[in-house]
Formats: structure tokens, C-alpha cells, sequence
């Protein structure tokens, strides 16, 4: 009789997406403090605030008002109103209730988006860097990532001319993600504006637009969302939530605006899967729509000004280039020479070799940027105390130094 072996029954589906970065880090981080290294991780994008009094509170309320039942799959029409409300008066969409899903987090409003519209086959373009998630969405919906490179020297910005030469007529969507994850690159007006003239070109392509640090810019930098832009709103799907902005990570609410046979799509998606999201979640979350927001702005100085601390750090070091973020709460330098020292002394094949040394050898963990489509490069963190980071940066100072 022949040995069963449950993985031979795994689809290739599941076997097809790889363990992303982010997380492989971190349990190297956990196994590393388990041994008993003392690690500071600048790798995981978690806000390290605490959600703001008046939202934890209206989740209290709400509990106490018996908001413990099963919800709407799509989400409570009072939520769903208060997020077509504020992406009128934030974002300048005119969305009807009927066209927002309100999802298990904004990974959950990605997926519900590519398995409604990507079929086997079906091309996504993914311009890099690209968060990690998008590639392994996009290849458990049965399609195939079409991966766009940019480089240091380019700003990590891919042009309009570069997707649009990258179009095919299997050309399903266009993920973009501005303020971005990793680069911190904000979209301009005239970036959104000659993508959207690409996309309006082409028969059937949409834009999958990822907006989830839209609160945190810098330097005088403006969140834009290309759904505005004239003819776009029926080819976009806008993505946004409340873990960033409003430090909301372990609530899981996100949502999605997007034309109402998309919406209603993505619905049916969702109800197949997890169904709707924590009625109490969903109370506190029309809270924080339309309750004060000094908490979010006090949080957006504080990431101003740990970047300026980052920032000082990494140009003071040999070898590493870095672009000023314009939103987000990562720096994404360029450590080429290092990587490059550290191929020469067989210490590391490639950039997630030189990340897993640093954090054994020197105790500090990074992302490595190739897990963003971008080989010599790594992440950063700035979502955590000035203290961690000054240490953590004295330690990928030394380290890189040793290298050099």
C-alpha cells in the first residue's frame, strides 16, 4: 500500500505563494530572542501607539448596546454611509453606500478585488516596489504578476510609459499604492494624470488603488485619489482602512469603494469566505470617521519626526542611499557597496542574506527589499520608539561599517 502523504494533496495554489518576508523576519526575530539575543526589529509596519481613547470607547459603548450579533456582509449601512461621506469629503468621490464593502481588514478588500476580476491567466502589473502581499494575492487568484523595476536613481517611481508599454489585452489591473509601502512614494497630479490616460486607453484594464497610509504625508506631500480624476471612477477600486491612519491594526477593518457590480462581486466574495466584520469593530470605526482627529495628526508628527532621525542616521552612513519618504512610516535605503562587500566575503549571496547577518551578528532586523521587487535594498521601520531607533540604527550602522 502506498504512504499517504497529506502535502502531496495541497493545491498549487497554496504551495505556489511563498512565506512573504515580513514574516520569515520575524519569526527569525522570535527564535532569535527564544536563544536569548536581545534583537530590535525595525521591520514590522505596526503604529506602536495604542488606538485613541474616544474610538476604544465607543467599542466599550457598543458592546454594552448589545453590537454583538452577526453584521451585514458588505458592513452596517451607518458605516457604509459615514465611509461614502468621508471619501466626498476627503477624497473628492462620489460614492453611493451601496458601492463601499467594509472587509476584514484592507488585505481582505485586495483579495475580495483580484478574485472578482482575475481569472487564470489574467495579467496584473505590480510596478515595483509593490508591498508584499500583491504578488501572492494575484497568483492565488490564478494570475500573473507583471512586474515593472525601478531603481534608486528613478526615485522608485515607474512611469506611465513603462505600464503602458507592459499592456496586453490580458492586461486585467494596475496596482498602485501611494503614499507607498515600501518606498514612501506619493503619487503626484501629474503621476495619477498620465496613468490615468494609460489605463482610459486600454479596453478593459482597471486600477486596484491602495490609499491605507493616505494620512501620513510629509514634507508638504498631498495624498491624491485617482478615482477623481475624470472617466476613472468606474475603473477603479479604491482600498482603504483604519489600522494605519488610525492605529487601528488588530480591529481588521477595511473597505473598498468600487462600481456597484464590483462591489456587489467583491460581497459575494467575502460572504463565501468570512462573512461581514465585528458589528462592535464596525461602531467604533464610524467613531473614528467622524470624531475628532488631533489623535491622528499628533501621530503624524511623531512619524515626522522619527523620519528626520532616521533620515540623519542613514545619510551618515558609507556606502547607503536614501530617498526622503513622502508618506509612510518606512525609510528604504539603497546598501549596493555592502551588499555588495558582503557577497565578495561569502558572508551573503543576496540582500535577504546581508538582512538574516544583520540580524544575527549585529541584532538588528530588516526587510529585505527584494521582497518588494527590489534587490538592494532594505526596509526600515519607523513605527517604533525613538530609543529602539536610535539603537537599532547605531546597530546597522556598525554593521554595515564592518562590512565596509
Amino acid at each position: 500500500m502506498a504512504v499517504f502523504k497529506p502535502a502531496d494533496n495541497l493545491t498549487w495554489r497554496v504551495t505556489g505563494v511563498r512565506e512573504t518576508a515580513i514574516l520569515r523576519m520575524a519569526n527569525k526575530v522570535r527564535a532569535l530572542r527564544a536563544s536569548g539575543a536581545d534583537i530590535i526589529s525595525l521591520s514590522l509596519g505596526e503604529p506602536d501607539f495604542d488606538t485613541p481613547e474616544h474610538i476604544r470607547l465607543a467599542a466599550c459603548q457598543a458592546l454594552d448596546e448589545g453590537w454583538t450579533h452577526y453584521p451585514p456582509i458588505p458592513g452596517l449601512p451607518e458605516l457604509r454611509a459615514a465611509i461614502a461621506a468621508k471619501l466626498k469629503r476627503e477624497n473628492s468621490l462620489d460614492y453611493a453606500a451601496e458601492e463601499i464593502v467594509v472587509t476584514n481588514g484592507a488585505k481582505q478588500a485586495l483579495s475580495n478585488a483580484i478574485h472578482a476580476l482575475v481569472q487564470d491567466g489574467d495579467e496584473v502589473i505590480l510596478p515595483a516596489p509593490f508591498w508584499v502581499a500583491y504578488e501572492g494575492l494575484v497568483r492565488l487568484a490564478g494570475g500573473k504578476p507583471v512586474i515593472l523595476p525601478s531603481s534608486f536613481e528613478s526615485g522608485y517611481r515607474v512611469s506611465a510609459a513603462q505600464i503602458a508599454a507592459a499592456m496586453t489585452e490580458r492586461t486585467k489591473l494596475v496596482m498602485i499604492n501611494s503614499p507607498s509601502n515600501p518606498s514612501g512614494v506619493v503619487l503626484s497630479d501629474t503621476d495619477l494624470k498620465a496613468l490615468a490616460n494609460v489605463v482610459r486607453a486600454h479596453p478593459s484594464a482597471m486600477i486596484l488603488s491602495d490609499e491605507i497610509y493616505e494620512y501620513i504625508t510629509f514634507d508638504g506631500a498631498k495624498h491624491r485619489s485617482i478615482a477623481a480624476l475624470p472617466g476613472m471612477k468606474p475603473r477603479t477600486i479604491t482600498i482603504n482602512g483604519f489600522s494605519k491612519g488610525f492605529a487601528m491594526t488588530g480591529w481588521r477593518i477595511g473597505y473598498a469603494a468600487a462600481a456597484e457590480p464590483v462591489a456587489r462581486a467583491m460581497t459575494r466574495m467575502q460572504g463565501a469566505v468570512t462573512s461581514g466584520v465585528s458589528a462592535f469593530s464596525q461602531r467604533a470605526a464610524i467613531t473614528a470617521l467622524e470624531g475628532p482627529r488631533d489623535a491622528v495628526e499628533a501621530m503624524r508628527q511623531a512619524y515626522e519626526a522619527r523620519r528626520k532621525l532616521v533620515l540623519t542616521w542613514l545619510n551618515a552612513m558609507p556606502g547607503v542611499r536614501v530617498l526622503p519618504p513622502q508618506g509612510a512610516f518606512y525609510a528604504f535605503p539603497d546598501v549596493s557597496p555592502a551588499l555588495n562587500a558582503a557577497r565578495k566575503a561569502g558572508i551573503a549571496r543576496d540582500v535577504e542574506g546581508l538582512c538574516d547577518w544583520l540580524a544575527e551578528h549585529h541584532h538588528v532586523a530588516a526587510v529585505p527589499g527584494s521582497a518588494f521587487g527590489a534587490d538592494t535594498s532594505i526596509r526600515l521601520s519607523f513605527a517604533a520608539s525613538t530609543s529602539m531607533l536610535e539603537a537599532g540604527l547605531e546597530r546597522l550602522s556598525n554593521g554595515l561599517a564592518a562590512l565596509l
